[in-house]
């Protein structure tokens, strides 16, 4: 049974196994049954050839020395010959052979002997036992029914020459022992062709059912791949995933063997099906699965498809170095595969995934689903930092509530449905009281008119990547409604971090400056200084790009994050608008003081100064004695429409 499941497997593995090779793994099994049986039977036959050495001294006393040392001749020979060709493996008609050359020796070398006993009526009833020899051949080994016949033949033979030539007797007793002799050799061998074919038989039945059985258990395993498929990618699905997840978690918990999840999402994937259709989508999902399997596979990770665009992968026993390097490895081959993608927001023009990784960590009351949940928030702050990049969970990070949740749909398809616009505030030089810039400010309204907080919708739109196209479309508004139509001299457009450090910003905005016919000077865009230091370089580079294109770059909330003095030594910034929060703490003279500081700070830099925040005629005042350049709050002015505000 165990080498019949062995061919099983066998057959399974190689995706056939036919009725033919099921007989042959029958035969194979047979045959060695078979050695196992002939031994077994030379041995026993021999203990009962030998054990007729003492019929032997009671009938024929005479020529019994004789015959009884023909008897362990014979016997010792057989049983040499025979251990030897089965120790040097010789094929089983070999050993059949041996057998029944045994058995047909066995028959003459007693024979021979014992004829010439002077006691003949003994042996004329003794010599009834060598049928016995005849039905051997027949019935007590498995020979096939040629050698039996054969082997049963000659005994029989053998029978009637000595008895003709050798041994005197009547007519009568050749007669009746001779009709004995052929009625054995006629029945048994009639039994043997019986047996012969029922064992045949029993061997197609045995093959079929094995057939059979590989056949239903192939089925088997083809229905249970196929629940463990994803139907579209080849690869895993959710439901193999979620039992891997549980075998880790559990090791995990039980050995402490440590294990990471990724997940995977392929950027922008929702543009790639409007623009190439959902067929052409399906693809590439296919090529992104299967390139994918073959870097975390070698590896010695699971991946599979969790759902839509998204990829799961659990990758036990790596520590943090060695799954981020992965990871890095996953983002590179999917970038390598160059998938045209025309329609990204970002001016990239191939597909790329985002990554998120956690790690298994200690936690009070934790479930296998944390690590998941982990793996989603990382996802989402790699989304949030430009995507095409990955990032490892963070307790410290941001995570979005429910009504965030609600926003990234709405936020998607915004600009289509006329749901965001912009209002404009604004900008006045303190020297003349004449304002020269105006502030573009987005403003998101809910289908049923509710109004959305910028602190609310903004940072969702840099989580979920939206702000690149919105941040787009508001420097192309801005520049339509306010330099196209000579409004004002000069708008200024808030950028993202998420703008900053995404590929072909910089581009985007020298083709938005051709299509509107603007010069770059007229365009100022505010960086906030609470920017990530991590992506330095790249934000300095994309900086420089614009100042190439004419472009003023602003330093925005100057004072209220971390990184002011180090982007003031790093960058030439046109202006510096001051935060809000040091004029309005101007009441007590540690404010002031802290103010006229700043200003001091900014003024021997050479920027103009903007002080944002004016609210009332006092402040205006102080600001006005306190020399600034330009600024800009309620008291001023209050944001209004493109429509309401007036040319300069």
């Amino acid at each position: 049974m165990i080498a019949a499941c062995a061919n099983v497997q066998r057959g399974d593995s190689t995706g056939s196994f036919s009725f033919a090779e099921a007989l042959n793994s029958l035969k194979t099994e047979n045959d060695a049954v078979r050695r196992r049986s002939s031994r077994h039977g030379l041995w026993i036959a021999v203990a009962v050839y030998v054990a007729f050495a003492l019929p032997d001294r009671w009938l024929i006393p005479d020529v019994a020395p004789v015959t009884i040392a023909a008897r362990f001749a014979v016997a010792t020979i057989a049983l040499l010959a025979f251990e030897i060709l089965r120790l040097a493996n010789a094929k089983t008609v070999w050993l059949d052979i041996t057998c029944a050359a045994a058995l047909l020796v066995g028959y003459v070398g007693w024979l021979y002997p014992a004829i010439a006993t002077r006691d003949v009526t003994a042996m004329s009833y003794y010599m009834i036992f060598g049928a016995i020899f005849m039905m051997g051949a027949n019935l007590f080994f498995s020979f096939p029914f040629r050698l039996s016949v054969i082997t049963s033949s000659l005994v029989l033979c053998a029978f009637f020459v000595t008895i003709e030539e050798f041994f005197p007797s009547s007519q009568t007793y050749k007669l009746a022992f001779g009709l004995f002799y052929i009625s054995c050799f006629l029945f048994t061998s009639f039994v043997n062709w019986r047996l012969n074919v029922e064992r045949r038989n029993v061997l197609l039945n045995a093959a079929e059912a094995r057939h059979q059985h590989w056949e239903a258990s192939e089925r088997g395993r083809s229905l249970l791949e196929l629940s463990n498929t994803d139907y579209l990618t080849g690869i895993s699905n959710r439901r193999a995933l979620d039992r891997r997840l549980d075998e880790c978690w559990a090791a995990w918990k039980d050995e402490r063997r440590d294990f990471s999840v990724f997940l995977i999402d392929v950027d922008f994937f929702k543009r790639f099906n409007d623009r190439y259709g959902h067929q052409e989508g399906d693809r590439c999902l296919t090529v992104i699965a299967n390139a994918l399997k073959a870097v975390v596979e070698s590896s010695d990770g699971m991946i599979g498809r969790y759902g839509g665009e998204e990829f799961i992968v659990v990758m036990p026993a790596a520590v943090p170095k060695v799954a981020m390097t992965l990871a890095e490895k996953i983002r590179m081959e999917v970038e390598s595969l160059a998938i045209v993608h025309e329609e990204r927001p970002d001016d990239m023009s191939i597909v790329t995934v985002s990554i998120g990784v956690a790690f298994t960590r200690e936690k009070v009351g934790e479930k296998v689903e944390r690590i998941v949940r982990e793996a989603d928030l990382a996802l989402y702050n790699a989304k949030a930092s430009g995507r095409n990049c990955l990032r490892s969970f963070d307790p410290l990070l941001p995570r979005p509530d429910d009504y965030a949740g609600k926003l990234v749909p709405l936020l998607a398809a915004a600009i289509d449905r006329k749901l965001v616009s912009l209002v404009y505030q604004p900008i006045f030089d303190v020297t003349n009281g004449k304002a020269r810039a105006v502030e573009a400010l987005m403003r998101l309204r809910m289908p049923d008119g509710t109004a959305v907080s910028p602190k609310t919708f903004i940072p969702v739109a840099e989580r979920s990547g939206a702000i690149l196209e919105l941040g787009r479309w508001a420097i192309e508004t801005a520049c339509r409604d306010i330099l196209m139509t000579d409004r004002m001299a000069t708008v200024s457009v808030n950028v993202s971090p998420i703008q900053l450090r995404s590929p072909g910003f910089a581009g985007s905005v020298a083709d938005i400056l051709a299509r509107c016919g603007v010069c770059g000077s007229r365009l100022a865009l505010e960086v906030t200084e609470g920017l990530d230091m991590d992506m330095q370089s790249e934000v300095l580079k994309c900086i420089a790009d614009l100042r190439a294109l004419g472009v003023e770059i602003w330093l925005d909330d100057f004072g209220c994050g971390f990184a002011g003095l180090s982007w003031l030594r790093a960058i030439e910034f046109q202006t510096v608008k001051v935060d809000r929060t040091f004029l309005h703490d101007c009441s007590n003279p540690r404010g002031l003081t802290m103010l006229q500081d700043m200003i001091a700070l900014i003024r021997n830099r050479g920027n103009t100064i903007l002080v944002e925040g004016v609210e009332t005629a006092a402040q205006f005042s102080l600001l006005k004695d306190l020399r600034i350049d330009r600024v800009q709050g309620f008291h001023m002015g209050m944001p209004v429409s493109a429509e309401l505000l007036s040319a300069a």
